[in-house]
């Protein structure tokens, strides 16, 4: 292995993982808070990604171009919570549903499969040229980071308030929300709208980062983003009970899996099998607590029980 190598690649690696982190906070809302698998979010990083490039593309503004992105993720959102609320389509099959139309939605934007985008002829705001030898107001690594600080404050600040709040509500108890008066359809597709918002937010910076926007740039999103979830909460959830410092962590458990696919590709592994490498890792952690429920929790609790024969 070429530690050299490695180590001019980790800068990018970083770079790359907190735009990922973006659509990973995405994905925790949906996933943990709403308890919701959705699956949208493989069609709605594309579109964010589309969006965005034709935008600019078209003369428009980076920030009037990622906002625009912003809307129509959150317009995909809306649509798969549409399909699960009004129409009452389980939540797996409505996310899939949308993510099938995006697909023609998302070649109807291009135009074709691909767009690209030159940063020499248009101000991007990340680039993988502005990782080195640039302005530190201009690099890639510090101007995400910043956005994600700015988005986690907004959320941490959303999920404080009396809406916030009952839509968390929503994701723990469903039916204990609505014995309380709250609308959990609207809180689900609100949810949905921010997850997927977000998401497409992501993809915006996702096509400037790699100077284009493809068809098959979402293709696999779902699971990065849970793998993201996972990592952090594996590694940080002892020592991270803060919401916002929650949200952090599924950032850096983005960071640390980019780091980690660097890692093994610069030992040689087969990058074509990166994506069966990513669902192996998201199947082992997510079968963790049952393990540790099914082969680690009764021992203690035969234990205790003995324990408390012993003192009767």
């Amino acid at each position: 292995m070429n530690i050299l190598t490695l180590i001019n690649a980790l800068p990018g690696a970083a770079a790359q993982g907190l735009i990922w982190g973006i659509m990973a906070i995405g994905v925790y809302i949906t996933y943990r808070i709403l308890d919701f698998a959705d699956l949208t979010v493989d069609g709605s990083l594309c579109t964010g990604g589309a969006v965005c490039i034709m935008l600019m593309l078209k003369g428009c503004n980076v920030w009037a171009a990622m906002a625009g992105a912003l809307v129509a993720g959150m317009l995909a959102g809306f649509v798969t919570g549409f399909f699960h609320t009004f129409m009452g389509i389980p939540a797996i099959l409505s996310g899939i549903l949308t993510q099938l139309g995006l697909w023609s939605v998302n070649l109807k934007i291009m135009g074709k499969a691909n767009q690209a985008i030159n940063v020499d002829k248009y101000k991007l705001l990340v680039s993988l040229r502005f990782i080195k030898n640039v302005p530190f107001y201009k690099n890639t690594i510090l101007l995400v980071a910043v956005i994600i600080v700015v988005l986690i404050a907004v959320l941490y600040w959303f999920f404080g308030t009396e809406l916030g709040c009952s839509l968390r509500a929503t994701g723990c108890n469903d039916r204990m929300s609505r014995a309380q008066g709250i609308n959990t359809d609207f809180n689900r597709v609100l949810g949905l709208m921010i997850s997927n918002g977000l998401v497409a937010f992501s993809g915006a910076l996702l096509s400037q980062y790699q100077g284009f926007a493809d068809i098959n740039m979402g293709r696999g999103a779902i699971v990065i983003g849970l793998a993201a979830v996972i990592i952090g909460e594996a590694l940080f959830s002892r020592i991270f009970h803060n919401f916002a410092l929650k949200l952090v962590s599924v950032s850096l458990g983005a960071i640390i899996y980019y780091i980690v696919i660097q890692l093994v590709l610069t030992l040689g592994f087969d990058a074509n099998l990166l994506k069966l490498l990513s669902a192996s890792v998201v199947a082992v952690f997510l079968a963790v607590p049952y393990w540790k429920g099914k082969y680690f929790a009764k021992p203690a609790a035969k234990k205790a029980n003995k324990e408390g024969a012993n003192n009767a």
